[in-house]
């Protein structure tokens, strides 16, 4: 028996199960983060057909390859958030942030992006992208003491 590798969208289902159904055209995404998994999957697969096709009409880029190999190679999807875009609705939003490795270096897209379903199936308008987030000092972990002093671990204390 060979394994079947996970979709590249970050979902534990394998690629024919998941985004693979959108990319093939057997189906169209149900929600608004389902298509922003398949069209991340879709740079991952430079599939510049799926991406347009799924880029609403009036917002489509002029340029026919959006997924253009520069060298970066997408290493990994988060999503942050997603405000309506689910079956029923005709709006959603998803926020999200793709990382990826620019020739050696690794980099991030964080973007909140906006949907449309117009009564048959999903499309992506546009998005804002975000400012990366960066941070002062590191990251303070849950069990490290807190940084406020009072000899307590950060779970205990300020970290809730």
């Amino acid at each position: 028996m060979t394994d079947t590798p996970h979709c590249p969208c970050g979902s534990d289902k394998n690629f024919e199960q998941c985004c693979g159904l959108y990319l093939s055209g057997k189906q169209f995404p149900p929600t608004a983060e389902a298509l922003m998994r398949s069209r991340y999957t879709a740079y991952t697969r430079f599939d510049d057909i799926y991406l347009l096709d799924s880029w609403l009409p009036e917002h489509r880029p002029e340029d026919p390859s959006p997924s253009r190999d520069d060298g970066s190679t997408w290493t990994g999807l988060e999503i942050l958030r997603t405000e309506a875009g689910q079956v029923g609705d005709t709006e959603g939003v998803v926020e999200f942030v793709a990382h990826c490795d620019v020739k050696g270096t690794p980099a991030q897209l964080h973007e909140v992006s906006r949907f449309s379903h117009d009564g048959k199936r999903w499309y992506y308008v546009d998005g804002d992208g975000q400012q990366p987030i960066r941070r002062d000092s590191p990251k303070t972990g849950r069990n490290e003491p807190c940084p406020c002093g009072s000899g307590k671990k950060f779970k205990k204390c300020c970290g809730p």
